[in-house]
Parts: structure tokens; sequence; C-alpha cells
């Protein structure tokens, strides 16, 4: 396999800069990859047009070029370097500066390798999951693995932070439903918090003619995600007639909104988030602060990396106390790694993960 990079006419970055990012990042996914500048957006829909390998397109300031979004062959990866909003119908990552042309090689090659059938389960263009039915022969329905990704709650980031999880967890057996939400960021807090559940929800419908297995669902969520993956878990623990959470993993998770408020965590995202302190928007963090919402009532495991933030680290062994505390049958796996160790199927602490995962989903 060989990955372009197709650089737009008048793209802000240096090309050595750029060339050296993608060979170190092709070089960790196994496949060969080349940067290729098009001088006018003419250029640039001629080159996409001709290949038959992934393409990641950074389309660059000019309108032309810019407009050719979304108008190209589907198995382009667009890549902005700039903070732009998603466009209909195209596959669209933006905003994290230069390092996001790694995750956006990775996001074309993990769609290739692996692919996932994109559904919507809203009108919205960031109401949709990527499923993944197991990749390994499979007697009955398959459990089912949600992910709910990080960043802080920002737009910025999405659901490609979680693609290698999706593709490792459908070779393990696991039916994996990789959901985009709503962003507080753009549509407000609570746009996010019904995105969740309502992609969970709409397990019922992908049921009814797919082997999955609403019996055995694991939602796990990292950073903000784990924030989400909780509360989701809750909600509809407290609910009749929905889907049951058989385990709420939460992967570095912001379990505590409260006091990472106070500490201005992530620059102040919490507050940006939620829309406010406790004292302005009391509601939401009632709602929302995992802290504030146990007992959960649903079996919880805490995975969280000793090179993290000392933060997230403080923040998941306070909690891991008080929901013992308050009846709840969590447990807490500290272990070497940083923030991203927790999200690579490489890491010793994902398989330790799975370990546990899979223990407690009896497979």
């Amino acid at each position: 396999m060989r990955l372009t990079v197709l650089a737009g006419p008048g793209l802000v970055a240096d090309p050595a800069l750029l060339a050296s990012l993608t060979a170190a990042t092709c070089a960790d996914l196994g496949v060969t990859g080349r940067v290729v500048t098009a001088g006018s957006a003419d250029e640039m829909r001629s080159l996409l047009a001709a290949t038959d390998q992934p393409v990641v397109a950074l389309p660059g300031p000019t309108p032309a070029a810019r407009a050719l979004i979304g108008a190209q062959p589907s198995g382009v990866v667009w890549y902005d370097l700039t903070v732009e909003p998603p466009v209909p119908g195209a596959v669209h990552l933006a905003g994290r500066g230069l390092w996001g042309l790694a995750w956006a090689i990775r996001h074309a090659v993990h769609r290739l390798r692996a692919p996932a059938g994109r559904i919507a389960y809203g009108p919205d263009p960031d109401q949709w999951g990527d499923l993944r039915l197991p990749s390994i022969p499979h007697t009955g329905p398959a459990p089912v693995a949600v992910l709910l990704h990080g960043g802080f709650w920002r737009s910025v980031w999405g659901a490609d932070l979680m693609d290698a999880l999706a593709v490792d967890l459908a070779r393990r057996g696991y039916a994996s439903w990789n959901l985009e939400y709503r962003r507080p960021d753009r549509h407000g807090w609570d746009a996010t918090a019904q995105d969740v559940e309502a992609g969970l929800v709409a397990l019922r419908e992908l049921a009814r003619d797919r082997p999955l297995d609403l019996d055995r669902i694991v939602v796990l969520g990292h950073s903000a995600g784990g924030q989400l993956a909780l509360r989701a878990a809750a909600d509809l623990a407290a609910r009749t007639g929905g889907p049951h959470v058989a385990l709420a993993v939460s992967l570095a998770g912001v379990l505590d909104l409260t006091e990472g408020e106070r500490r201005h965590l992530g620059d102040g995202a919490v507050a940006a988030a939620v829309g406010g302190s406790p004292v302005t928007a009391p509601r939401q963090y009632a709602e929302s602060d995992p802290m504030r919402r146990l007992p959960t009532r649903v079996p919880t495991l805490l995975v969280q990396g000793t090179e993290d933030s000392l933060d997230l680290v403080d923040a998941n062994r306070r909690y891991a106390v008080a929901a013992a505390d308050a009846g709840d049958d969590v447990r807490h796996l500290e272990q070497p790694g940083d923030h991203f160790a927790v999200i690579d199927p490489a890491s010793v602490i994902w398989q330790d993960t799975m370990t546990a995962v899979d223990a407690r989903l009896g497979r």
C-alpha cells in the first residue's frame, strides 16, 4: 500500500516537515508514503482522480482547492491545518495543526484495511457511528463495544482517535460502534449528552438485522469520553426500556468536573464545555460530573497511565475510592503509560484492559 499526502496550492507548511511526518507515520503503520504538491486546484483534481491508493488531501487556503472537499472520490481523507466546520459528505478532519496530519494518515489507512459501515443516528453531520462487525468467526450474537473519543469536548478532535481500538476490538470478536457526537463548543453541552445516549439507543435498531448481543454492551470512553461513558451508563441504568450497559470503561477519563474546573484543567476546558462553573451551571454539573453521579450501579473499570497528567491520575484514584465507598463495583487499573497508551492496541496497558473486559463479559 502506498499512501499519498497531497498538498494543495498555497499550503502554509514546511515541505520537509510534511515529508518527515508522513514518512514516520507511514513507517509506524507499515505502509509507504509520499508527499505531492499540486500547483493549482485543477492539478489537485486531476491527481485525486488518477489514484486508487489512499490519499490524505490538505486543501490549503485557496477557495478553488477548498471547493474540492467532498466533491472528490470518497476514499479521500481531507485534513485542514486550520479550524473548519465539517463538510457534509466528506471525510473531513480539521484544526489540529501539523500534528493532525499524523491522525489523518492513520485514519486513511485504518479505513482501507478495516472498512466500517458509517451509519447516521441523527440528521446532523456529526451524528454518526462507524460499525465494524467481528472479523473473526463468531458463534451467536457478538458483544458490543461502544467507543467515545475525547479531546476535551472540542470539535477539532473526532472519532478517528478511536480507529485503532475499533479495529482491534473487531479482531477480538466484538462489534465495535465508534460514535461521533456533536461537541459543546458548537452545539452546547446538552446536545453532547443527548447524542451519546441516542447513539447507544440506536443499537436496538442496528440489532434488528445484525448479530449484536445487547446484554453485553461495554462502553469505553477516552479522556473526556470517559466522563461521557460514565454519565451515559448512569443515565441508562436509571431508566427502563433502554439498552443496558454491562460495563463502563474509563480510559484516562476526566472524572471530576468540579475539581477540574477549579484547577483550570485543559486551559479551562471544563467550564468552556459545560457552559460555566458549578455556581453558574449547577444543573449541568449535577447531571454530568461523575463524582456527583455516584453510585452509578454499573460495573466500572478505570484505566489510567502513571505518566499521564497528574491531575487525571489524582482524579481517577479519588473516584475509585469514592465509587467503592458508594457501593459500586469498581476496579482501578493503574499502570505505566501516557495519555495515549490507553488507546494504543500494542500497549501493555491496553492488553491488560481487554483481559479485564473479556473476563467481565464472560469471554
